[in-house]
């Protein structure tokens, strides 16, 4: 396959905020504008709010009747580039997240005819907001379980945005955007879209 810097890459963001839709979020604010930020590098997607969909606990692709994960998963074996996108509550990533990341622990037994994870070739990158400290702290965790799955992270690979301690901003509640978190984001789309489109032209090696 040859790419080229310019090559059309897909992108999936899952947003792990607690709130089902309409409900506003500021997860969803930051992972959309994430998104926009990618599709100056050619890259195209949608975003899924996980709350919307029926995704059974548990380890496994499949959990049975109901469950949304398969067509979800399907998505993102589909794309380039995984977003994730979750808000900190109680120093931690959302349980929304957390089941994501239990759900995508099945890859670990999904493999090529090379011995490599079907998520060896895909780039991701992670979305932060909330109103305490703990951005480095829930993407750590995040940047962990992901990469334990298989999947590769550019440099500055995460962007994020906390409010002043004791307070009661949301990121959504903002006139504009901050100019750091506005840059941030801005370098991690350039960042994955680049490493996303290498994956694409040099894929790992057979695992043995």
């Amino acid at each position: 396959m040859t790419t080229t810097a310019n090559s059309p890459l897909r992108a999936v963001a899952l947003v792990c905020t607690l709130s089902p839709s309409p409900a506003p979020s500021s997860s969803q604010l930051l992972a959309e504008q994430t998104m926009a930020a990618l599709a100056e590098h050619g890259v195209t997607g949608r975003t899924i709010r996980i709350a919307d969909h029926d995704v059974k606990p548990g380890v496994e692709t499949d959990m049975g009747d109901g469950d949304a994960w398969p067509e979800i998963r399907a998505e993102i074996l589909a794309t380039d580039i995984l977003l994730l996108a979750t808000p900190i509550w109680l120093g931690h990533p959302s349980s929304i997240a957390q089941r994501v990341l239990e759900r995508l622990d099945a890859e670990i037994s999904e493999t090529d005819e090379q011995g490599r994870l079907l998520t060896y070739g895909k780039a991701a990158a992670i979305c932060v907001v909330g109103n305490e400290d703990g951005a480095h702290k829930v993407s750590a965790d995040i940047f962990q379980g992901l990469n334990d799955v298989g999947f590769s992270f550019a440099p500055n690979a995460v962007t994020y945005w906390v409010g002043e301690a004791m307070q009661g901003t949301d990121y959504q509640d903002l006139d504009e955007t901050p100019e750091k978190t506005a840059t941030t984001t801005k370098t991690l789309a350039a960042n994955t879209a680049h490493l996303a489109r290498q994956l694409k032209t040099t894929p790992y090696p057979p695992s043995s």
